[in-house]
């Protein structure tokens, strides 16, 4: 059971605490019903403490009577203005957020408090100064940022806002209470009397100009400042792979839901969000160790048009007894996890068209040619073939060619050692053993050459040694 009251300073829903205060409730709600709460100010303002509201003309207003009951103002009598007023005792002020009603003594029983139509609201916690001078019969749901606006108002020195501050309008939320006789329900929201408006001090659209720039710039000036900071994050996470792109943007059709039931479930969500139209998945977030409900969920639908109208009629419904929350999702990580599956599945392809899995790619294996040392390649992992023999970098001048084909030519020189040792190495064995005997040789003749000269690798002058041995 809720009602929604919409002051000049934001919307705040309260939820009533109909099974420990049925009669404050109810008094709460058939007053809202009747529209009686319209343009009440909102006075007594004590920041951090509290603030009350609910007397049409106010505190400041000489022909006040301090608000009345519902019963008082639908028979007219005044020994029904005020009603005996219930505190609960498991119901304490300890929270920001508490609604109350204010209560005074009894005229011929001080011992006995009275209540009528004014109420209070903390605006902190641990106000417990309250207890027993206030009861309470309902907490605010949502809101909280209203209360911090009229906690932050300019009052003065009896804590009236020097800036009205008052409930434009009231909507319940749910009703369980039958209306009492002679209830009459006003079609419309009826305007501020003459005794109302005369109590105005500064109204709401009066701020002066400067405040208003000041104010604007401000929040421009903020705004621009999270923009910064959202793309600095967006372009932080793009770099570690979390996004695909900087510039990536939330799906369209997708809802996120939350104040969820623990024991709310996909099937009873999937089935009440059904009617908007086809749902392509629904999945109540858990928590990875025990299963158990983290009370939010994704709900994705085929089209944008049934998303948009979900949204517009599934706020605030009560499912499992809890009014869930409902907004279009900001998460991307969907969407990032699918670009990096594609990724990974491009590259892994990739690399098996370039000779085998990940550890076989081709251009990996051209880091082996310098090694002086057998390798053999894994066929399981990418290798083709078996290689034996022995790769050196000699020099690195482009004029040691010249030197080593001179050296072949005439049989002296760098080149022309390299030849004869790797051909009396050839002659002396057969098969392997006569590689393995002339590769002896050619490390030491190599060894030699590699003090004198200074260019490309000598491996030609080795191999048209081996040739012509």
């Amino acid at each position: 059971m809720s009602v929604l009251l919409e002051t000049s300073a934001g919307d705040i829903v309260i939820d009533l605490l109909v099974d420990y205060a049925p009669k404050l409730c109810e008094n709460f709600l058939k007053l809202c019903k009747v529209k009686y709460y319209n343009f009440s100010p909102i006075h007594s303002i004590q920041k951090s403490y509290s603030f009350q509201t609910g007397d049409p003309l106010g505190p400041m207003a000489p022909q006040s009577d301090g608000g009345t009951s519902i019963w008082g103002l639908l028979s007219g009598d005044p020994a029904d203005k005020t009603f005996t007023a219930f505190f609960h005792p498991k119901l304490k002020h300890l929270e920001r957020g508490t609604v109350s009603m204010a209560t005074a003594p009894h005229p011929s029983d001080p011992d006995q408090r009275v209540a009528a139509s004014q109420f209070i609201v903390t605006l902190g916690d641990k106000t417990d100064s309250l207890d027993g001078r206030a009861a309470i019969f309902g907490k605010v749901a949502e809101g909280f940022d209203t209360l911090e606006k009229i906690n932050g108002a300019i009052v003065d020195d009896r804590g009236h806002p020097l800036v009205d501050i008052r409930i434009k309008h009231t909507f319940i939320l749910d009703d369980p209470y039958p209306d009492p006789p002679g209830l009459r329900e006003p079609s419309s929201s009826p305007l501020p009397t003459k005794e109302q408006l005369a109590t105005v001090r500064i109204a709401e659209d009066e701020e002066l100009l400067d405040e208003e720039a000041n104010e604007e710039a401000a929040a421009e000036a903020e705004r621009r400042r999270r923009e910064r900071e959202a793309a600095a994050q967006a372009l932080t996470l793009e770099m570690m792979g979390d996004l695909p792109f900087a510039e990536v943007k939330p799906p369209e059709n997708v809802l996120f839901v939350c104040k969820l039931n623990p024991i709310t479930n996909e099937e009873g969500l999937e089935l009440i969000f059904s009617r908007f139209g086809k749902i392509l998945s629904c999945e109540v977030i858990r928590d990875r160790k025990t299963g158990d409900s983290l009370q939010y969920a994704f709900i994705e639908f085929e089209d944008k048009k049934s998303c948009e109208e979900a949204y517009s009629k599934m706020d605030q419904v009560l499912i499992d007894d809890r009014r869930i929350h409902v907004d279009f999702s900001q998460s991307v990580s969907r969407l990032s996890e699918v670009w990096r599956n594609e990724t990974n599945a491009k590259r892994k392809k990739a690399a098996m068209r370039d000779g085998g899995g990940w550890g076989g790619v081709k251009e990996l294996e051209k880091r082996r040619q310098y090694r002086n040392e057998p390798v053999e390649l894994d066929e399981g992992r990418g290798g083709q073939s078996r290689v034996v023999g022995a790769r050196l970098v000699a020099t690195r001048a482009i004029d040691a060619q010249s030197v080593i084909s001179t050296g072949m030519e005439s049989g002296t020189g760098p080149g022309g050692m390299a030849g004869i040792a790797t051909r009396n190495g050839a002659a002396e064995a057969h098969g392997e053993t006569a590689i393995e005997i002339a590769n002896t040789t050619v490390t030491t003749a190599i060894g030699e050459a590699g003090t004198i000269v200074n260019g490309p690798t000598v491996i030609d002058a080795i191999m048209t040694g081996i040739e012509g041995g």
